[in-house]
């Protein structure tokens, strides 16, 4: 027999955990599922530093301590992919890996994946040198040279992280200034960090492995090739909007999920939380729209009776 949940959340980021302690601690029966192992973009973080409580925190620790905090007041699926959430019988019944769960309420807090250059290479070599995660390959390329690319706080922390392991780090930067907070970029230069600005990677470049990355400088339109052991690819993120458009929610222009300030959308009681509303992509925007929302969860099934 299908459990009834009050509030069903897919995805197992911050703004899930926040939502699934504060729903719990009212008394709701929540139960997230995510495809992953929870996380989600925090888990992959090197360091976190700016949420409070926390001078610098592995992203990794930081989820560990969140999940087993939120795992007092909700039940958690790890794994399943849901592929799609129809209505039924006044209810929301959700599918995905052979699975179901039936629900009055439905949070997505589904994020957001790594944004792709979509240049030659980039798929040949991914996994041979090209990566989106310092935090998981990082550890191959102590005493390697490596390329950063990008140029906000993403890219700065990954590349503080390379840095801190031992590689021999450049970020290749198309603009030139950083657009990350001025105490990464400070932070950067003072571990060694270099920069190549006004470059654009146009093509991966290698036989069995990555060897080289090609560059175009933004402003004499120049290629050059700079050798490299490996590329850690960190130019922002898209939306993981795919359920809510089989759900029939209207998108933004970049294809996150508008929301009220109370975190509704606009289907009745289902919500949007975290990177897949857009704005501020931090731990700490995403663990207060999580508690929004589990609050108006709340509200509105008291409405129910």
């Amino acid at each position: 027999m299908t459990v009834l949940y009050d509030l069903l959340i897919v995805g197992g980021g911050p703004a899930s955990f926040a939502a699934a302690i504060y729903g719990g601690r009212a008394g709701l029966a929540v139960h997230i599922v995510d495809e992953g192992a929870g996380g989600g973009q925090m888990a992959l973080s090197p360091l976190v530093e700016n949420y409070p409580g926390y001078e610098s925190i592995m992203g990794l620790e930081l989820t560990e301590k969140m999940m087993a905090h939120a795992m007092n007041y909700s039940t958690m699926e790890t794994g399943y992919h849901v592929d799609e959430i129809i209505t039924k019988d006044g209810l929301f019944l959700a599918r995905g890996g052979n699975k179901e769960w039936k629900t009055r309420a439905v949070l997505l807090a589904t994020g957001a994946e790594h944004r792709k250059l979509n240049i030659p290479g980039e798929i040949e070599f991914y996994g041979k040198g090209v990566s989106y995660c310092a935090t998981c390959d990082g550890f191959f390329f102590k005493d390697r040279d490596v390329l950063v690319i990008g140029g906000g706080d993403s890219a700065l922390s990954e590349a503080r992280y390379l840095l801190s392991i031992g590689a021999r780090v450049t970020v290749a930067h198309r603009r030139d200034e950083f657009r990350g907070e001025k105490a990464n970029q400070d932070a950067f230069f003072k571990d060694g960090g270099k920069v190549l600005w006004n470059s654009q990677a146009v093509a991966f470049l290698g036989d069995q492995g990555l060897t080289a990355v090609r560059l175009k400088n933004t402003k004499s339109k120049d290629e050059s090739t700079f050798s490299v052991h490996g590329a850690f690819v960190a130019i922002g993120y898209n939306p993981k909007n795919e359920l809510a458009k089989k759900m029939g929610l209207d998108l933004d222009d970049e294809g996150y999920i508008p929301v009220d300030i109370y975190q509704r959308t606009e289907i009745n009681r289902v919500y949007a939380a975290g990177d897949i509303t857009g704005g501020l992509k931090q731990v700490v925007t995403a663990v207060g729209q999580g508690a929004k929302a589990a609050m108006s969860v709340y509200n509105d099934i008291k409405k129910m009776g």
